[in-house]
């Protein structure tokens, strides 16, 4: 088999639809409407068993871990990390322009690009002026929101996933589900029909046979591609150096063997320098997989000196904004942007468990893409995003650098309210509900109109098995049982006559 491109071809016809039903995964039409694909996530029992143990167990590593390590200090911790990201975003404009001083003073190049779009187009005049023809791409978030891939393959440049998960979900047309464990919605047996269906290897479930497959295959990619793609988990202002963390070397791989190395990095993933660096690696891998560190943490200063034996010839970072700077303009939302993409709040999030990754209708999940979604593409577009959160508070517990989510979320609702987002009918009621929490008349008097219409609207059993209007989901998948026919205020002031 000459290519993967071939060999998907042979299989789901092209190379990286991302799409399901017709409709693209992670950039759907929009306005977006979560409630379809809820649906049909929530009943689908395999992938809720999948999601639901995979986040649990990583859930539960990671509160005996950071209980192990940091003890009692582990708040201290959490609010150093949170500090230095704030202390950063509040002085972007002077890291970023030293890091990029640093960076071009060590051999790389810099670009910035002000959109997705900028940034392909930055990395196509790369690879035409070079006339690169296999690029090997290592995970990244980043290169989602540009939907890079699909746009190097249309220049013509056969473009392969190394990261395991990634590299599976693109034989398969699928896309991430999770920012950490992008395949989270998988187990083995896809896996090994996927290897049989478009690799051509013998059918079988044994994990280590299926990652020696994989190794094989991919060992050859990378001795042949010239050109090397990368995120960034941080960028370090001190030194100009990108730094990447993985646990199964392909970064290192795709940013060595090749001859052109290109960095896709957000603005906000820069760090002022290696002492916080050091507190945010202490971070990184204890809450994302529960690991001390990852395997490999790969700091990349420049292209290769010249006695170096390995390394690419040419670095270049292209610095994403994206809609980041219009979140940082934002003091209300700026610290949505401290985010160093760990994953724990998708782990902690009971409603991520139940409707996983791709509800969501964008390249950032579970709390933190319900936050940045909205803001990075309009809230007229995911209105349903800010919602998508029972606020239990399990995602700010979790969150290493203490990025209050909840309090987040009620704000974009609050401004979906503002900005007239909602439907008139749920605006009149959440303008009755407040009018009535103001004043104790008022309250006594809905509480009894209330517990008068639920009552009616009861069958036999007491329950209501179909609400009314903007309430009907409620009932939809859950009992809800009448108001008793006494209140208690009613109950209270009879106990008080009779004692």
């Amino acid at each position: 088999m000459s290519s993967l491109a071939t060999d998907m071809n042979q299989g789901n016809g092209q190379s990286v639809p991302l799409t399901r039903d017709g409709e693209s995964l992670l950039f759907p039409a929009l306005p977006y409407d979560m409630h379809d694909r809820a649906d049909r996530a929530v009943l689908d029992e395999q992938r809720l068993r999948f999601v639901n143990h995979a986040t649990l167990l990583k859930d539960n590593a990671r509160k005996k871990l950071a209980k192990e390590v940091f003890g009692d200090e582990h708040g201290e911790w959490r609010t150093l990390a949170g500090r230095i990201k704030q202390h950063t975003l509040e002085n972007l404009d002077y890291y970023l322009n030293r890091f990029i001083d640093n960076a071009e003073a060590a051999g790389a190049v810099v670009h910035f690009a002000k959109d997705a779009e900028e940034a392909n187009s930055i990395c196509l005049e790369i690879v035409e002026k070079e006339k690169l023809k296999t690029c090997v791409k290592a995970k990244s978030m980043v290169t989602e929101e540009t939907h890079l891939v699909p746009a190097l393959e249309e220049a013509g440049v056969e473009t392969l996933e190394t990261d395991l998960g990634e590299f599976i979900l693109q034989l398969d047309g699928d896309a991430p589900s999770h920012i950490v464990t992008p395949m989270i919605h998988k187990d083995r047996v896809a896996v090994a029909k996927a290897f049989e269906r478009e690799l051509g290897a013998a059918y079988t479930e044994d994990p280590g046979t299926l990652t020696q497959i994989a190794r094989e295959y991919l060992r050859e990619k990378y001795q042949k591609a010239d050109l090397g793609i990368s995120g960034g988990n941080f960028m370090v202002a001190e030194t100009g150096s990108v730094v990447i963390c993985t646990n199964e070397g392909n970064g290192r791989f795709c940013t060595t063997a090749p001859r052109v190395h290109v960095a896709f990095v957000g603005i906000e993933k820069i760090v002022p320098g290696l002492n916080e660096l050091s507190v945010m690696l202490k971070l990184l891998a204890r809450t994302s997989t529960a690991q001390p560190l990852t395997c490999y943490t790969h700091l990349m200063t420049g292209p290769k000196r010249e006695k170096e034996h390995d390394g690419p010839e040419q670095m270049h970072i292209i610095l994403i904004d994206n809609g980041r700077t219009k979140i940082l303009a934002d003091e209300e939302f700026r610290e949505a942007l401290r985010c160093i993409r760990c994953g724990a709040c998708l782990n902690s999030c009971p409603v991520y468990r139940k409707v996983s990754g791709h509800s969501y209708g964008a390249v950032y999940s579970g709390p933190i893409g319900a936050v940045i979604t909205p803001l990075f593409k309009g809230l007229e577009n995911y209105k349903d995003l800010p919602g998508a959160s029972s606020l239990c508070g399990a995602c700010y517990e979790a969150c290493p650098v203490k990025i209050n989510l909840p309090e987040l979320l009620i704000k974009l609702r609050r401004d979906m309210l503002a900005g007239k987002v909602t439907k008139r009918g749920e605006r009149l009621a959440y303008k009755v509900f407040s009018m009535g929490l103001k004043s104790e008349g008022m309250y006594r008097m809905t509480s009894w109109v209330q517990k008068k219409l639920l009552r009616a609207m009861a069958d036999n059993q007491g329950f209501i098995r179909k609400a009314p209007g903007p309430f009907k989901n409620w009932t939809r998948d859950r009992d809800l049982p009448a108001p008793a026919k006494e209140s208690f205020r009613d109950w209270w002031r009879k106990r008080e006559r009779y004692r």
